[in-house]
Formats: structure tokens, sequence, C-alpha cells
């Protein structure tokens, strides 16, 4: 007996602490699950730390060629005042450096942006190519660079620049343009722009500038030394700050002010609005044109039938008639038989004034009345029998 006890408690317990080691079990797995956002998120912190700390620094050593045998891991790299000139080679090698949130060109023999120079580098935030020979900047030279805030190519040798080539540069907030030969620019499509250095270039203050004077002046962006980016040409306008300079009414008839961000999100928004009614109209004109055609199709129907019903009706009419009037005959009610009486004797009371009537000429009259009547007993009285010599048999 005690051992039975022993053995029951000794299963007690081992289900007790199996109760607790699944209980802890699921203590651990709820605060791992509790817990795991936060861990991704140190490490994640703790990845992007370690990447922005991979830095090269290949100043001053004369490279011609961007080297292709360093960390792919490089976060920040450093070619100033070197002999690169940006060939197909070091676009290739570029291309593998997809973690550069920095790249810094500065001073080398750079002559040409030729289309996806760096396509690849989708990380890259700060992009300085100042000092070179650039002359020509091909469409699609920015290409993948989503997430570039500054853009600097400050003293080349750029004398013409479309403001498309920034269209894929979505975040930009910096554009340094200083030290070209840029006399006349378009107004770029950068709406995150907040700063823009556009001094040392001998701008032409004509009207074909004055879209540019009101984008910096409508829009949000700064304007960097703004007092020394002056105009050269006309010189009766030499001096004048291409953001204040004026302009006569000509010029602003022939060039109308341009959209800035506010304006175009709210063409935009419009725009949209307008469509999606539109599309909205086309949908509810083909649901009522839908439910018309059934409306019609429906009277069409009705009147098919109501067609033939007449036309049944009309044919059918004169059989009915001809019908109606073979039963018209009926028995006739009290007030009509009096009236009937009255008309069929014509001289009844003179009759009634005649005192010495006997009984039987009275017994006719009534008779000849009532020879029309039809008798309770379903047969029909002849009125061409005599009723004198019939009354003569009775």
């Amino acid at each position: 007996m005690v051992l039975e006890e022993t053995v029951d408690s000794l299963g007690h317990e081992s289900q007790r602490q199996k109760k607790k080691v699944k209980a802890c079990d699921m203590k651990a797995t709820c605060i791992t699950i509790l817990f795991w956002p936060l861990f991704m998120l140190l490490l994640s912190e703790e990845r992007q730390s370690s990447k922005t700390e991979v830095k090269y620094n290949f100043t001053e050593k004369n490279y011609s060629l961007i080297p292709a045998d360093i960390n792919k891991n490089v976060t920040i790299l450093d070619l100033s005042y070197n002999q690169i000139t940006l060939n197909i080679i070091d676009t290739g090698v570029l291309q593998t450096y997809i973690l550069l949130t920095e790249l810094y060109l500065t001073e080398n023999n750079v002559t040409m942006l030729y289309n996806n120079s760096f396509g690849n580098l989708s990380n890259l935030e700060i992009l300085n190519i100042c000092r070179n020979s650039i002359h020509i900047i091909q469409q699609g030279a920015f290409m993948g660079l989503n997430k570039l805030k500054q853009l600097h190519l400050c003293q080349n040798k750029i004398s013409q620049l479309s403001p498309d080539i920034f269209v894929p540069l979505k975040n930009l907030i910096l554009l340094n343009l200083q030290g070209n030969f840029i006399s006349y620019f378009d107004v770029p499509q950068l709406f995150h722009l907040e700063l823009i250095i556009l001094y040392g270039n001998p701008w032409n203050c004509s009207c074909s500038l004055l879209n540019l004077q009101n984008w910096l002046n409508t829009s949000n962006v700064t304007l960097e030394n703004e007092n020394v980016t002056t105009c050269i040409h006309p010189g009766i306008l030499n001096h004048y700050s291409i953001k204040t300079v004026p302009y006569n009414a000509e010029c602003y008839s022939k060039f109308p002010p341009p959209i800035n961000e506010d304006l175009y999100n709210h063409f935009h928004f419009i725009s949209n609005s307008t469509f999606n009614s539109s599309l909205n109209n086309l949908k509810n004109s083909e649901r009522k044109l839908l439910g018309k055609s059934w409306a019609l199709l429906v009277g069409v129907v009705v009147t098919v039938l109501m067609t033939s019903l007449l036309i049944f009706v009309a044919i059918k009419c004169p059989i009915w008639y001809n019908f109606l009037l073979s039963y018209n005959h009926h028995r006739l009610e009290e007030h009509e038989a009096e009236t009937y009486e009255d008309g069929f004797t014509g001289n009844s009371s003179s009759l009634s004034q005649v005192p010495d009537t006997n009984s039987e000429d009275t017994t006719v009259i009534f008779e000849q009345l009532h020879s029309f009547v039809v008798d309770d007993d379903g047969f029909i009285e002849d009125k061409y029998i005599d009723t004198h010599e019939l009354h003569e048999e009775n």
C-alpha cells in the first residue's frame, strides 16, 4: 500500500515538473517573440554602423583607373586628385561597389558622364565630381541614383545642361553647379531641392531666364551666394542678381511662370480627380446605356404583346358580339313590366274609365297584357292563338 502511494506521488511530481517545463518553454517563446523585432532593429543598426565605417582613401595616388581589388563592402570611397577618366572600365568596377554611400572624384580627368555610369549604386547619397573637365552629360548619366542627396558638379566645363537629367534624382537636396560655362538653365524637376549653387557662370539674363527666376522665387529652394550670382549679358543688366533682375512685360507674355511644387501637386491632384471622375462617368454612362437597352427591349416586347392582343380582340369581337346578342333575352323586372304594360295598352287608362266593362273584357285585356311574359313553367306562349276562342273553350 505504501509502495503504491509512493508511486502515485512520484507520478504526480513528474507531471508537475512537466507542466513547469512547458510553462517555462512558453514564457521563453513569448519573450523571444516580443523582443525579436527589437533584436532585429539593433542588428540592422549595427550593420548600418558597420557599413558607414568601411572607408577607403586613395587620394593623390596617381591612379588612372578605379582600383578593383578593394573590399566590396566599402561605403565611402575617396579617389580625389588622381588621373581617373571614368571610362567604361571604371564604370564596370563601380558597379561592384553596391554599398557605396559616398563617392569623391574631385580633380580628376573626367570629361564625359556616360549613361548608367552609376547605375548600380542605389545606396549612394553623395557624389562629388568637382574640378574635372566635364563638358557633356548624357541623358541617363544619373539613372539608378534614387537615394542621392548631394550632387557636386562645380568647376567643370559644362555649357549646356538639360533639366531632364535630374529626373531620376527624387531625393536630391543640394545641387552644386558653381564655376561652369552655363549661360542658360531651364527649370529642373527637383521639387525636394533645398539648396542650389549657381554663381561663377556667365548668365545671360534675357527673357529665356525668366522661368528660372520665377522658380527661384516661388519654390522652397535657397540660392547660395545670391549677391554674387549675377548676370553677364546683356551689359545693361550687368551686376544684377539672376533672382532679382527686372524683366519687361514682353518677357512675361512669352514665358509664363513655371509650376512650383505646390502647384504641380495641385495640378496632379486635379488631373487625377478629373481622370477618375471621367472614368466613373464613363462607367456610369455605360451602365445607364445598359439599363436603357434592357428597358427598350422590355418596351418592345410589351408593345408586341399588346399589339397582338388588340389584333386578336379585333378579330374575335364580332363573334363575341353575336354571342352576346343571342343571349341578350332576360326576364323583365317588376318595374320594367309595368312600363311595358303602359306602352303596350296605350289606352289602358281610358279603358279603366268605362263603367260598363264586364269581367270578361277585363280578363281578355289582362291576358293580352301578359301574353309576352314568359311563364315560370318554361313554356312559351304563342301570341297568334286567339284568346277569345281559348276562353270559350275553357
